[in-house]
């Protein structure tokens, strides 16, 4: 049994009444007792079950595996700047040399020269690579990113995200995620 079932996660997938999740990556998901909650305050259908219920003396529940919100979020265009998010962008690789651990953020401009954190600015790096830069200029240590920084929109970010599928991944969300495995990260 997989870990987040065992410790009684039985995590929910939640969709957007689009049925499409609201985020691949992180995926949208709830505790089920927060699925059940919107259940009952008629804020989601639910989609598919698990084959589990929890009961009292005189009632039994089957506990969803997915919902979607009867709603419609719209979702976000511009995605926050965080680190997670350039990290997504960037693909988890560190943008010098390529190195996928130890990640850190670098100014590609920096900051004691006037350079902003902000998207077109920041790219993720390995912390060596951040190290050996220090604050110097991409050009003054002669090391430049693999890819221009830029913003990315959510679209972006989501086929991103699609490349690294989450560890738990349920037989009964799989019709509703699209998972791309074969793209290199």
């Amino acid at each position: 049994m997989n870990a987040h079932v065992s410790q009684g996660g039985w995590p929910v997938l939640v969709l957007n009444a689009d049925f499409r999740p609201l985020s691949y990556y992180p995926l949208s998901l709830w505790s089920w007792q927060d699925a059940v909650k919107a259940v009952f305050l008629d804020r989601v259908n639910i989609v598919e079950y698990y084959d589990r219920a929890v009961r009292s003396p005189n009632f039994e529940f089957r506990l969803p595996s997915v919902v979607s919100l009867k709603s419609f979020v719209k979702p976000t265009t511009h995605p926050a700047f965080t680190r997670f998010n350039v990290f997504l962008r960037d693909k988890f690789v560190c943008q010098y040399c390529g190195a996928p651990e130890d990640l850190t953020f670098d100014h590609i401009i920096p900051r004691s020269k006037g350079g902003q954190t902000t998207w077109e600015n920041v790219v993720a790096a390995c912390s060596p690579c951040n190290l050996r830069k220090g604050n110097l200029t991409t050009a003054q240590a002669k090391m430049w990113p693999r890819q221009t920084p830029f913003a990315p929109t959510v679209h972006e970010l989501h086929r991103n995200g699609r490349s690294f599928p989450p560890n738990y991944l349920h037989e009964s969300w799989l019709d509703y995620l699209y998972w791309d495995t074969e793209l290199d990260p």
